[in-house]
């Protein structure tokens, strides 16, 4: 992922020197059961871990010659160590070390992702507390339906990133698992009790089967959790940019002091953190295609998948990272306009109204295909003669025989449309 992306500690998690530290690790561990096994003399364990250490620069030039990284990098460690080298990485085959190794940086991603999620999810359940009972309209099809609150709307994306943040916790229990069983997986080089042992120490568990390699369905479960949590973004981003059209002006983005919002145009207060993440999920449900592809493998044990998980795992993570923590700052910050939502539910003359008339009508007997009837005529009356929807319901003669005039008043009272704001707020946990 490009540096104006990235923050520094999920980028480091993805380093060079972060990821063959883990290999260091999986072959010393290895070293250590082995020698528990007898198979490894303990004086020859000692100096493999009193000296075994790597040089980046020094294994990039041996895999110039090499054209293997891992063999690059045993070479490198070797040189270090010196004469017990010899010990180092018997029985394992590379992807023993490298799927291990690649778990290691998976769980550590993860618990970054789990923090974000649990950080975005105290903002919006505070925003949620905050405009319990803010009135808004509540738009479907983009046309104005019934009355809502906005933080009805902050208590459903805090309720929706609950289910990323235990996506994510099973993907990091998915992807927590290592593998030390030969090039084929038969333990034919190296037993089982080993892998075990490294596994342990590592904080993952031994896989229950595998081949050359890790099977990918895990690899796919994880970026596929990712791009969910980072489509939610996108759907929440979404949301708070119609709202911001300048015909709506219901919240905006906060827009700090010296911040300018267009080169052209001096007026402009533009959504461009809610727009950068929209663009940044499109990367991310586009990584997760490529998380599925590489679950199919030639006799489930080739390397194709290797060099898209390079680029798909590290950029995913740190996107991601970086979007939770762009959408966290947004909705701290986040400037919500009342009046102008009580403004705009006004704007409509009051129609929205309408489902509850329908109701009380059907309470007073009529059927429900006259009660529709009735509501509409007036409705779209009230819309032709430019008129408010009670001016014209107090109008209609037919409703005056029907609606007593506190009755036509409890129609219009919002109290109706937020009765029950309290059973969905603990239906939600907040």
């Amino acid at each position: 992922m490009i540096q104006r992306y990235s923050l520094p500690r999920m980028t480091a998690i993805w380093g060079e020197e972060n990821r063959f530290r883990k290999m260091l690790d999986v072959e010393i561990h290895a070293c250590e059961a082995l020698a528990k096994l007898g198979r490894i003399p303990k004086a020859s364990l000692s100096e493999i871990r009193k000296r075994a250490k790597f040089n980046v620069d020094r294994i990039k030039e041996i895999e110039a010659v090499t054209n293997h990284d891992v063999i690059a990098f045993i070479k490198c460690v070797s040189e270090y160590v010196g004469e017990d080298a010899k010990y180092i990485h018997m029985g394992l085959t590379s992807s023993d070390v490298l799927d291990t190794a690649l778990s290691a940086q998976m769980q550590e991603a993860c618990d970054i992702l789990i923090d974000d999620v649990e950080k975005l999810m105290r903002i919006l359940r505070g925003k949620a507390t905050r405009y319990k009972k803010t009135i808004m309209i509540g738009r479907t099809h983009s046309v104005h339906a019934e009355p809502m609150t906005f933080g009805l709307k902050m208590a459903l994306y805090y309720d929706e990133m609950g289910r990323n943040l235990e996506r994510l916790k099973k993907a990091r229990e998915i992807v927590s698992v290592g593998k030390i069983s030969g090039a084929v997986g038969t333990y034919a080089n190296i037993e089982p009790s080993v892998e075990a042992y490294v596994c342990k120490k590592l904080g993952l568990r031994a896989a229950r089967i595998s081949t050359q390699i890790l099977q990918r369905d895990r690899h796919a479960e994880f970026l596929a959790a990712m791009a969910i949590t980072a489509t939610s973004l996108e759907k929440f981003a979404t949301e708070f940019r119609n709202l911001q059209h300048t015909e709506i002006g219901e919240v905006e983005e906060f827009f700090s002091k010296g911040q300018k919002g267009s080169s052209a145009m001096p007026h402009k207060k533009n959504p461009v953190m809610c727009e950068r993440i929209a663009g940044l999920a499109r990367i991310l449900r586009a990584n997760s295609t490529v998380g599925l592809e590489n679950m199919v493998l030639w006799h489930e044990r080739d390397i194709s998948h290797s060099s898209a998980e390079r680029v798909v795992l590290p950029d995913s993570t740190i996107a991601l990272d970086y979007m939770l923590n762009k959408f966290i700052d947004i909705v701290a910050h986040l400037v919500v306009n009342e009046d102008r939502m009580m403004e705009n539910i006004n704007r409509s003359g009051g129609i929205v109204f309408s489902g509850k008339l329908l109701l009380a009508l059907i309470d007073k007997g009529l059927s429900r295909n006259e009660a529709y009837d009735k509501v509409q005529a007036i409705a779209f009356a009230a819309k032709r003669d430019n008129m408010t929807f009670k001016d014209a319901l107090v109008r209609d003669e037919s409703m005056q025989s029907l609606l007593a005039e506190d009755e036509i008043e409890e129609i219009f009272d919002f109290k109706y449309h937020t009765k029950n704001v309290d059973a969905i707020f603990r239906k939600v946990g907040i």
